[in-house]
């Protein structure tokens, strides 16, 4: 197989290897399936046009929908989250988190899309809640005309049960009306607003915000996540997942 640079290194893949929990010999490892989707993912090709050096697109596409409907990919995620936030000094599970939305268009034949006025874009609305690292704590895939302080509601439940040291989720102004005493409410935690500096005009870069806008940023480099092309929002969830992985492997030191 041709050596890609999306490829797993020898090293990198010993950090994943045994959260697939699979030994049975088969034609093509998984190893290298995860190459493949890895590939798809930051090049955005077609799965039709998958190179021959991978396996057969319809194997690899099985894998990334079983993996997926399992929740496997969102497991693998997660479990690196924790290790770059450990060598990072940090504890495991987050006190803070960062929310924040992306609407991008659909090319797609799906039905779940919608108009969002705003950012005048038809599509899918991105939904984030991240650390002070950047890394994703809860994502959510929308219809683009979902209102933010409405979208919200369904992400921060993802956080439920999850983080056992959040305390606080900083938010926009976006974000405003009944949502923070909502929050508060449900959870016990709290909904900061992060304002414009009073005195500076046009765009400013604002107290951690910026984090978040970066990890869009991150997404932005991945050809596949540059516009929706799946029908399903799971399926554009997964791939959001194997983006990150692919960054945080890359982060990792070894």
């Amino acid at each position: 197989m041709q050596n890609y640079s999306t490829n797993v290194t020898d090293n990198r893949w010993k950090i994943i290897e045994n959260l697939f929990n699979d030994k049975r010999k088969r034609k093509h490892s998984i190893r290298e399936i995860v190459n493949s989707l890895l590939y798809i993912t930051k090049t955005g090709i077609q799965w039709r046009l998958l190179p021959k050096d991978f396996p057969k697109w319809q194997l690899v596409y099985y894998y990334f929908r079983k993996w997926t409907a399992e929740g496997l990919i969102e497991e693998i995620h997660d479990c690196l989250c924790e290790k770059i936030r450990v060598q990072h000094g940090k504890e495991k599970s987050p006190s803070m988190g960062l929310i924040d939305s992306q609407s991008v268009k659909t090319h797609s034949m799906t039905t779940e899309k919608g108009y969002d006025g705003n950012k005048k874009i038809q599509g899918r609305k991105r939904h984030v809640v991240t650390d002070t690292l950047g890394l994703i704590m809860a994502l959510v895939i929308q219809n683009a005309n979902v209102q933010d302080r409405s979208g919200a509601k369904e992400v921060i439940e993802e956080l439920r049960y999850k983080y056992p040291r959040l305390v606080k989720i900083l938010a926009d102004q976006g974000y405003t009306g009944d949502l923070g005493e909502w929050v508060l409410r449900l959870f016990g935690w709290t909904l900061e607003i992060v304002t414009k500096v009073v005195g500076l005009s046009g765009f400013n870069v604002l107290p951690k915000r910026w984090i978040v806008e970066r990890t869009f940023g991150w997404l932005g480099f991945q050809r596949r996540l540059v516009r929706d092309y799946e029908v399903l929002p799971e399926c554009s969830r997964s791939f959001i997942h194997i983006a990150m992985i692919r960054l945080m492997l890359n982060k990792i030191k070894i």
